[in-house]
Formats: structure tokens, sequence, C-alpha cells
């Protein structure tokens, strides 16, 4: 397994992945890109250029976890804000997904301090979106302790926990 991430000398981050890690990496961030799809606006050409968009809030959990109300208490300015925001958003999360599909691969992966900050943008999308298909609760540590590895949830578990151990490693490298 990876030892984590480091820091280089020229403000970047270094880690070696082996070739089953690069692979669920790219699985992972590839099906969280699939979800993301480009946000949505209006025919109108000044709607289109300023990327405004809809104002529905999504009806898939991880899509609501992705892109969470901003007014928990009032729908119009949540809508009103969704609506602006969003298509934004999408793509900001959609190119972020990109930087680390093109930079993840097999051996020594060495990342500037901006592709190291849209791989820590990623690796926490692709990690909220696996947190709200498992049900993930701050108790996870304890149920991954006490969970036998025959059980049909191990592996998915294991996956969480190993991303959350590469985010960290990620933050104490770039800080």
């Amino acid at each position: 397994m990876s030892t984590g991430f480091t820091s280089s000398r020229d403000g970047g981050v270094t880690i070696t992945l082996d070739a089953g890690e690069a692979s669920i990496l790219r699985s992972l961030v590839s099906q969280v890109l699939d979800l993301v799809e480009p946000g949505a606006t209006g025919d109108d050409p000044l709607e289109r250029a300023l990327g405004i968009g809809t104002a529905e809030q999504p009806s898939d959990p991880v899509l609501a976890r992705l892109f969470p109300s901003a007014y928990a208490d009032d729908d119009e300015a949540a809508a009103e804000f969704r609506r602006y925001t969003e298509a934004t958003l999408r793509e900001g999360k959609r190119a972020d997904a990109e930087t680390l599909l093109e930079t993840a691969g097999q051996g020594r992966v060495q990342l500037t301090a901006e592709q190291a900050l849209a791989w820590l943008r990623a690796l926490n999308d692709v990690r909220l979106a696996l947190g709200v298909r498992l049900e993930v609760t701050e108790e996870i540590h304890d149920e991954l302790a006490d969970m036998p590895e025959d059980d049909p949830r191990y592996p998915a578990y294991v996956t969480y926990d190993w991303l959350t151990y590469l985010q960290d490693t990620l933050v104490r490298a770039l800080w």
C-alpha cells in the first residue's frame, strides 16, 4: 500500500502508487466525473455565458451532498443561489477530476501545488460520494475495526478508509 503523499522541494507533492491503487483511484474518480455532468444553463445566451443554471436541488443523495443547499431555512434563497453557482461548481469539480485522471498512474506521481489542490478536492468529492452510498457515520473506524473481512461491505469501507488516509497525507504534505 502507498505510504501516502510527501512534500517535494518545489512546493508540490509526490506519491508512489501501485497499479491497483492507481486503477482504484481512476475508477472512483471516473464514476464521480460521470455523475457530475456539466451544469445545465438556459437557452438565453447571457445565461449560458454567465453559467446561470437550474434552481432545482438534485434528487440524487450523492449530488445533494456534493452540491448542498446554501440556505437550509430559506428555499427561495437557496434556489436562487443554486441557479447562479451550481453550473460553475460542477465545472470546477469536473476539472479537478480530470486533473486527477490525467496525472494518476502507476509508480511515482509528482504533482505541482496546483495539481495537488485539484487532487485534494477530487479525493474529497469521491469520499463524499462513497460516504453517502455507504451511509458512513462518525463511528466508521469502530465499525471497520469490528467488521469481519468476509463482510460484503468490508472492501468498500476499507477503500473509504484508504481515501481518508490519502487525503490526510496530502493535506499534511501541502501544509
